[in-house]
């Protein structure tokens, strides 16, 4: 039952600037994965949440890590139910839509034709990472009109159904989820109907858009969790940098009993990933770098 420790990203424009993580030689691409992969076992891409990913680029990080590390590739946004620019697309795809009166687009509005090619499309761009045992789950972070009612659990089950060759984690970012315990329990069987991951998330409380951790494990092979940090003033605020609304330091009894309780669930799977979305600068280093330090005990 290996626990994998990670963050949610190692690019972020701040990570960079602030200079503290690479090394002063490390400056191209190929140099700071390879060196992230020499201090963490596992990695969360980002960016394939903001525009297809390619093959290409899928199989130069297989290529730059060693062969048992483990990537978790983060779905595109339109697949999720957000709104997604027109020139977010692949430019023959946008072609394809010149007719359009917006420049944003939902999954439920795009012509059956381009979302099928685009979910195929993001498929193949997973192969590289799939065929030499490096892809993990392939994350899918709903937004929170995203509810627990029949249209919000209709497209859950869609993604589930596109990807179901794949192995899938899902996180909600609607309250309705698990408001109750009769929700917990529903939403819980839901995710175990499907066969999909659960995420226990460790977010800001108090929110609409936020939901309180559930300690549970929904798949015998992955046990999830994603920390996200606990800075509320943040939480909803918009910036000129994303991880802006994730600055967090995680102390030293936070993470001890985030550790203790994640290693007791790591059990009921045949691997654990502990992924740390504060990627603020070197936050998500030094937290999860911690992290993994708190888990040797156990």
């Amino acid at each position: 039952m290996p626990i994998l420790t990670g963050t949610a990203s190692w690019t972020d424009p701040t990570l960079l600037a602030c200079g503290r993580f690479y090394p002063p030689g490390v400056r191209s691409a190929e140099a700071r994965l390879r060196f992230y992969a020499s201090r963490f076992a596992m990695a969360e891409v980002d960016s394939s949440y903001y525009a297809l990913p390619s093959a290409e680029n899928a199989y130069l990080w297989a290529q730059r890590t060693p062969d048992d590390f483990v990537f978790n590739i983060k779905a595109f946004r339109l697949f999720t139910g957000h709104q997604t620019p027109l020139a977010a697309l692949p430019a023959d795809i946008g072609r394809e839509l010149d007719d359009w009166p917006d420049p944003v687009i939902y999954h439920g509005q795009m012509p059956e034709d381009l979302r099928d090619e685009l979910w195929r499309r993001y498929q193949m761009a997973l192969e590289p990472l799939r065929m030499p045992g490096k892809l993990g789950a392939v994350h899918f972070q709903f937004p929170p009109w995203i509810r627990r009612d029949a249209r919000g659990r209709a497209h859950v089950a869609e993604c589930a159904r596109r990807m179901e060759e794949h192995l899938i984690s899902v996180e909600f970012r609607h309250h309705s989820w698990f408001e109750t315990p009769t929700a917990t329990a529903d939403t819980l069987a839901f995710e175990r109907d499907l066969g999909v991951v659960h995420t226990v998330v460790d977010a800001p409380q108090g929110f609409d858009n936020t939901v309180p951790a559930v300690w549970e494990s929904s798949h015998p092979e992955l046990t999830l969790l994603r920390l996200h940090g606990r800075n509320a003033a943040a939480w909803n605020v918009s910036g000129t940098a994303s991880s802006g609304r994730f600055q967090y330091e995680y102390t030293e009894q936070e993470l001890a009993e985030l550790a203790e309780r994640f290693s007791r669930l790591a059990t009921q799977s045949a691997q654990a990933h502990a992924v740390f979305n504060t990627n603020f600068e070197d936050q998500g280093m030094r937290n999860a770098a911690a992290f993994a330090s708190a888990l040797l005990p156990f």
